[in-house]
């Protein structure tokens, strides 16, 4: 794994220094592997919060003193990044409970085994990003991991940190699972990882509106990278109206516009990662195309786009101008303890940033599918396999049949390779180790 580099850039008077940030909690009891779905709107209320910073009338904060500024964009030396993506990072309470069944030196929780077979694919990358669907609380509440409330044990981001992954999305529907005090709880584990890590990057929810736009960048073997993150929803919770945090929306294309905008004009290369679209289906809506579209046409050159729980399709998408940019419409789970066949099959995305001449292109585009395993009984032993290292034995004891709920039971390799076939264009599928 590449030594990443911090970048400093010019922001609307803001010094941009490349940081951290990241949260999630639990909720009341249900099975372990309800799947996910809004509930009624409620406004969170944790008691009085700092005021928000002086904005102008457009809405960016003004400074009281200069800050030192740097320039940042590299447009001299040419490079290749290859990067690796996985979808919704969902722990069930299969999941910290297999953690915990396999633990290794007296310590609580091994989460290594659940992702022992897809480490080499992730340490391999350049970069390496992960979609963080549960919060981390820093041990501040309760663990959980189920009934739409959900909060992680500090170990499984300790071992995605030494797994290889460099980048955390936190801008998904369960950031606010344990209410403000909990992602407040969630950034001070996140804030103290990236001091002992500072190569990791850590995104989605931020502290204030000035964290919000100190864009989070890095720069591998001559090429620069900037990434935000974006939410569909938070399951009807909202921050207080008094909180300086702040999660970014999926609705804000005023916002999302004059981010991507400004990033492009720092970085070599835009990544977006989106967390939209209806769960528990295989469709890419209208909606999801459009905004998709919109992204690319204002500077994003990569969507990874995760939500669903499910795979769903991916392309080149071009602007006026010619060029193009790719989006991943759903990666769908990367781990879970879900208990429907679809849940079970996500995607492992690879792709290399090419930076020459001063132009970067999205090339060598694949997607390996992920496979959540468990077996009968109690969902067992859960952890995930790359297409290429999955068996007959392994379809044969697969717990799906035999879960306690679901309603998609059924389990073969015709199942596994119809989903992968309907939903992944075939000069995209990587079945095999490269």
């Amino acid at each position: 794994m590449y030594k990443l580099k911090c970048i400093s850039a010019v922001l609307l008077a803001v010094s941009l220094l490349s940081g951290c940030s990241a949260k999630k909690e639990p909720a009341p009891d249900i099975s372990d592997t309800a799947p996910v779905s809004p509930v009624p709107v409620t406004t969170l209320q944790d008691g009085q919060e700092e005021e928000q910073p002086a904005t102008n009338e457009d809405g960016i904060i003004t400074m009281t003193e200069p800050q030192n500024l740097e320039e940042t964009s590299d447009t001299g030396s040419d490079g290749t990044i290859s990067f690796v993506a996985v979808g919704d990072n969902l722990i069930h309470t299969a999941v910290y409970r297999s953690a915990a069944e396999h633990t290794e030196n007296g310590e609580e929780y091994n989460f290594g085994y659940c992702y022992q077979y897809v480490a080499d694919e992730i340490q391999s990358a350049d970069l390496a990003f992960i979609n963080q669907e549960t919060v981390i609380c820093n041990g501040e509440f309760e663990i959980s991991g189920s009934n739409l409330n959900f909060n992680s044990p500090n170990e499984l981001g300790d071992c995605l940190i030494e797994t290889g992954f460099d980048i955390f999305n936190m801008a998904n529907n369960h950031v606010l699972d344990k209410g403000s005090s909990g992602m407040r709880a969630c950034l001070d584990y996140w804030d103290s990882r990236c001091e002992m890590h500072p190569d990791i990057r850590v995104l989605g929810a931020y502290r204030d509106y000035q964290d919000m736009y100190d864009y989070r960048t890095m720069e591998v073997n001559g090429v620069s990278v900037g990434i935000v993150g974006y939410t569909e929803h938070t399951n009807g919770y909202f921050l207080p109206d008094n909180s300086e945090m702040q999660i970014p929306y999926l609705d804000d294309e005023k916002m999302m516009k004059e981010q991507i905008e400004e990033l492009s004009q720092m970085v070599d290369c835009v990544v977006v990662s989106t967390h939209w679209g209806v769960e528990d289906s295989h469709v890419v809506t209208d909606e999801v195309k459009e905004l998709s579209q919109k992204l690319i046409d204002w500077g994003a050159d990569v969507i990874i786009g995760t939500g669903p729980h499910t795979l769903q399709s991916m392309e080149y998408l071009t602007r006026p101008d010619g060029s193009q940019g790719f989006v991943f419409y759903s990666l769908g789970n990367f781990i879970s303890g879900q208990t429907d066949n679809f849940n079970m099959v996500g995607g492992m995305a690879k792709f290399d940033i090419v930076k020459e001449n001063g132009n970067v292109t999205i090339e060598n585009v694949g997607l390996t599918p992920v496979i959540t395993q468990y077996e009968t009984g109690s969902l067992n032993n859960v952890r995930v396999y790359p297409y290429y290292l999955y068996t007959d034995e392994l379809v044969e004891n697969h717990g799906i049949p035999y879960s306690p709920m679901g309603t998609a039971k059924n389990w073969s390799w015709d199942v596994i390779n119809n989903i992968v076939q309907n939903n992944v264009p075939e000069e995209f599928q990587r079945l095999e180790k490269d």
